[in-house]
Formats: C-alpha cells, structure tokens, sequence
C-alpha cells in the first residue's frame, strides 16, 4: 500500500533504540515512492559509557556532551536540535519507532498515545533489551511534543502469519491463554528482504525462501508467498541461534540448574543469558565473528565458539528445510550476513548436501547471487533496510 499522497517535502523520522545506541534516519515523505534512502542518518553511540559520540550522514564521529544522570534523554535531545535544524521549514509529518515486541495485541503498526504506550511497557519483559529504550523514547516525545504523531513499528509484526502450529508452546494450555506463545523477531528486517528478494530475483523470492538475519542478534525465518512461516526465535529474543552475548536455544534445565544448584537469582541468570553467553562468553575474547577469525588459529575458545555458532545456523537451517520440504533461496543479510564472506562460507560448506554450491569469488565480493550457476539453491546477500519499512509505514498512517 501506498502512503497517502502529501505535499513533497514532508517527512518522516525513524528511531532505532538500543541500549547505548541510538540510531535515527529523516526520509522525504512527500515523495512517491518513498525513497529507500534517508535524506539524513546516523546514530548517537557510547550512551551511559565514559565517551559518547555522534555521527551523521558520512560525517566523522564527534564527541557527544551528555548528563551522566540522564544520560539517554540528553542523546534524543541533541537528535531532536539537529533533525529540527534539517527541516529548513518542513513538516515533520511523523517519527517512526522500532518497538521490539508488540505482545499478542499489537502485531500492525500503531499510532502511540499513552493508553498503546502502557500496553507496551507491559511487554518489556519479554525483550528487556530493547524495549525500554524505544519506550522511554516515545515518552519524552508524548511528554516534550504531543502534536507529534508516533507510530509503533512491531518487530514481532511481521511474523502475525505463523501458523499455529509454530506459535504454540508446550506448556499448559493456561499459559497460551496468557500469552506465552512464540511471536519472532527481526520482522522488520524480514519485510524489508520480503520486498526487495522479490524485486532482485522475482518469481524466485515467491517460493521456499529462507533468511539469514545475523548480526549482534541472529535469526532465521522461512518465508512462502513472501509471508513467514517459521522462524527459529520465539517467546524472546534469547531464542533460536546462538547470538554476540546470548545463548540462543537452551536446555530449560540448565537455567534450572544455574538457580537451583549454584545459586545464581533471577536477575543473575538473565544477565548471564543476555549479556554473557553466545560468541562472548564462549570464547571469552569478544562478541564479534571478525573478532574471532583473527584470533582463531591461536586460541582454542575462539575457534570453539566460532564453530558453535557456525553448526547452530547450519543445524537451524537444517530443521527450516524440512519445514519446508526443501530450499530454493538462502538470503544473508544484517551486519555479520552481509559482510562476513567467511561466515557465508563456512555455513554454505556444510549445506552441500542440499545441492548448494558456492562461487567463492563472487562470495569474498558480497556480490548480490553469490552461489554458482548450476547449485540448487541460489544464495544471496541482501543488505536490509529497516529504517525504510518503519518510515513507509509510518507514512501511510500519518496523511
């Protein structure tokens, strides 16, 4: 759907929350079709640690002057002065939020006011990483700007097609009932490669498709009909691979084990399983696969943790395939999809048995196909675009 046609030069700004991070995008709403790329970006970076920064556009990183009391509200603060001093005299039609997770209510975007706002604070439990920082956003702005509209953008929103049969959870009934069921992430992400597979590769992109959202967080979803089917995080964003500090799919019992035998309390084990585990804490170095590579050849944990990670999305890719019934398009995308070309490989190394063939000089390229002509499953990479689906949506719901 298209947004509604406006005077050309209004615009829309999406906010990216992290939890240090603020990224921040201005699109030009009054254009038709939406451009894919911002007029303006960046991000405020280092929030709440000793050296904070701002970068714009393709501009160096400057220093960032925050209030160590608050810290998160100065860094909107200093966004809102330089996107104010962007407008030159245009409306700000709307400001697009990523919110993590929408629960069982919310799954298409939402205007936000302070009713949406308290069912989204409901939700922070379910993805304690993210979602207080997109909802202390949207509070500021209610608070410093309530002319302005704010649209909702659910992550989790993209995964409303999943049958059933994969939303569900074997727990007692009782608990579907109060909403403990598998929702998915990255949707985003996914509804940007639903529309730009389509347009790179055609009918292709229509058929068993499945996408490979790796970066600090990781997914994969299998899509049909460009809609999801399956995707391999659930209840929360700790689910599925294994991760830069969280753990992925876990034996229950082992965090059962962590309370119950060492002692470990609720807050401690959830900062283990959030902040400590994945590619960190198993190698003990870093977060980072790149990080890895380079020191791999001389130290054990490093290359452990690497083929951990790497046997967790092969065997994950594994069990979408026989979802599926077979694979025909595998599509790498965020940071460590689209630009690790050794990551790529090693997961594409142990599909041959699928028929999948890679072109190594089109891989160590990040060429968009980068699969050999006569492999039976053609491999791509995608950059996504997340910022773009928050704003075009934002656009559509804000005439």
């Amino acid at each position: 759907m298209n947004p509604t046609p406006a005077a050309r030069g209004d615009l829309v700004m999406v906010l990216n929350c992290g939890s240090s991070s603020i990224k921040f995008a201005l699109f030009d709403a009054g254009t038709l079709p939406l451009p894919r790329e911002p007029e303006w970006k960046g991000k405020a970076q280092g929030i709440g640690g000793p050296d904070p920064t701002f970068v714009e556009s393709d501009m160096a990183p400057v220093p960032l002057t925050l209030d160590a009391r608050q810290p998160y509200h100065d860094a909107l603060e200093h966004i809102r002065q330089r996107a104010l001093a962007r407008l030159d005299g245009r409306r700000l039609r709307a400001i697009a939020h990523r919110v993590v997770h929408g629960g069982s209510k919310y799954f298409a975007p939402a205007r936000v006011d302070a009713a949406v706002l308290a069912d989204l604070k409901s939700y922070i439990p379910l993805a304690p990483l993210h979602q207080p920082f997109a909802l202390e956003a949207i509070e500021v702005l209610l608070r410093t700007r309530p002319d302005l509209p704010q649209v909702a953008c659910f992550d989790t929103g993209f995964h409303a097609t999943l049958p059933k049969v994969e939303q569900m959870l074997p727990l007692p009934h009782a608990a579907w009932e109060r909403g403990l069921r598998r929702y998915g992430f990255h949707g985003l992400s996914y509804e940007y490669l639903s529309v730009a597979l389509a347009e790179r590769h055609g009918a292709l992109a229509g058929r068993r498709v499945i996408a490979a959202h790796l970066g600090s967080g990781a997914s994969l979803c299998a899509l049909q009909d460009h809609r999801s089917i399956a995707t391999t995080m659930g209840f929360s964003a700790l689910d599925g691979l294994m991760m830069g500090t969280r753990t992925g799919s876990l034996d229950p019992g082992a965090v059962i084990y962590l309370m119950e035998i060492e002692k470990l309390s609720l807050e401690e084990v959830g900062h283990v399983l959030y902040h400590e585990s994945g590619l960190l804490g198993v190698s003990g170095i870093s977060s980072e696969p790149r990080v890895l590579l380079a020191r791999e050849a001389d130290d054990e944990r490093a290359r452990a943790a690497l083929d951990l990670y790497v046997r967790r999305i092969v065997r994950e890719i594994g069990a979408l395939v026989a979802v599926m019934g077979g694979v025909d398009l595998l599509a790498f995308t965020a940071g460590v999809g689209e630009h690790s070309a050794e990551i790529r490989r090693r997961v594409c190394e142990h599909l041959s048995f699928i028929g999948l063939r890679l072109d190594a000089t089109a891989n160590g390229s990040h060429a968009a196909v980068i699969s050999e002509p006569d492999s039976a499953v053609v491999v791509a990479v995608e950059p996504t675009n997340e910022e773009w689906i928050a704003a075009r949506h934002a656009a559509t719901l804000v005439p």
